[in-house]
């Protein structure tokens, strides 16, 4: 027997503790190719609320009445596949269980390294690659450059400020609390951050921020954020666009300033991304990772929540700015 959660409906606006369902299912008969997992650690990501809608994206949505799945590390109890072997740790997009019996095509070994094994959910995993390409194939930053990075608080914002760091630009993060901006200048490496929250002209903060104007915004957030730092844009100015968690409850529409004029007069690149399109890649950027953690150029936090029955707290608390760095639920 196992313990899951699965998406009990499709929510209107921002999700509540109703959307979710905890139901206890016999495990299947572990089939030739298959292994038997007990899972260690969840991540939790604002992309899963796109899932939960029904509607054509790059991954299927989430089914009412199935588990939730995403990024988690388990370990192996049983296995009849010849890749893995009982003991191993291993990293893949699974159910939202305790345990459960998966195809082993599509898992991968988490290698023991100098590193905490959840870290392969964060700086050495999706967020960290999300930031490390993001930021080096769209970005480009350039030494002495200004370098914008909404939701820098978060997973990937954590690691692309510092990424921008070690390519010589001055960075600016943009978070929701003062604590989180005073985290990033004093552990990160941010030269200067901006609570939006508290500042009602988000234009002017930007502008007097960054006195040389931007040259690289990497877009976490959307929405309202984004309108004050495009108004500041360079000539020649690059946008990996990366979320827009300030939009992914909207119910309606939202409308904004029309920013073609701003993006076309000052020839500025805005291209969106997801890291799966670097997937022939990966193992170059977790080297590059790898070794500036090693190297401690890379530092990382991260909120784990304990308790396999807390997933819905901590995906909810991603909406609210619960978390400091990559949000984990450790099972």
């Amino acid at each position: 027997m196992a313990n899951q959660i699965i998406l009990a409906n499709r929510p209107q606006g921002e999700p509540t503790a109703d959307t979710f369902k905890k139901e206890e299912v016999s495990l299947p008969e572990l089939k030739e190719g298959e292994v038997h997992l007990t899972t260690k650690y969840f991540s939790v990501d604002p992309y899963m609320r796109g899932r939960m809608n029904d509607a054509k994206s790059y991954v299927p949505p989430f089914e009412v009445g199935k588990p939730i799945s995403g990024g988690a590390i388990a370990e192996v109890v049983e296995s009849k596949s010849e890749s893995f072997q009982t003991g191993e740790l291993v990293l893949g997009t699974l159910p939202w269980a305790t345990e459960a019996v998966v195809k082993a095509e599509g898992l991968q070994k988490v290698k023991k390294e100098d590193v905490p094994d959840h870290y392969y959910l964060g700086i050495l995993g999706m967020p960290g690659l999300t930031a490390y390409f993001g930021l080096m194939d769209i970005g480009k930053p350039k030494a002495g450059e200004t370098v914008v990075v909404s939701g820098a608080a978060g997973a990937v914002g954590l690691v692309v400020g510092q990424i921008a760091k070690i390519q010589g630009c001055r960075v600016v993060g943009i978070a929701g609390s003062d604590e989180k901006i005073q985290m990033l200048k004093e552990q990160f490496g941010y030269d200067e951050g901006i609570n939006y929250k508290t500042n009602k002209d988000l234009k002017a903060a930007v502008a007097a921020a960054c006195p040389d104007g931007v040259d690289v915004y990497f877009d976490n957030v959307g929405g309202e954020v984004s309108d004050a730092v495009i108004m500041n844009l360079n000539f020649h100015a690059r946008i990996p666009l990366c979320g827009q968690i300030s939009l992914y409850n909207a119910s309606g529409t939202p409308t904004g300033p029309r920013i073609q004029p701003m993006l076309l007069t000052r020839s500025v690149l805005m291209k969106g991304f997801i890291v799966r399109n670097y997937q022939d890649k990966f193992p170059e950027g977790i080297q590059q990772l790898s070794t500036w953690v090693k190297e401690d150029k890379l530092k990382f936090t991260e909120t784990i929540i304990q308790g396999f029955e807390r997933l819905p707290e901590a995906f909810l608390g991603l909406f609210t700015g619960k978390n400091q760095g990559k949000m984990i639920v450790e099972v």
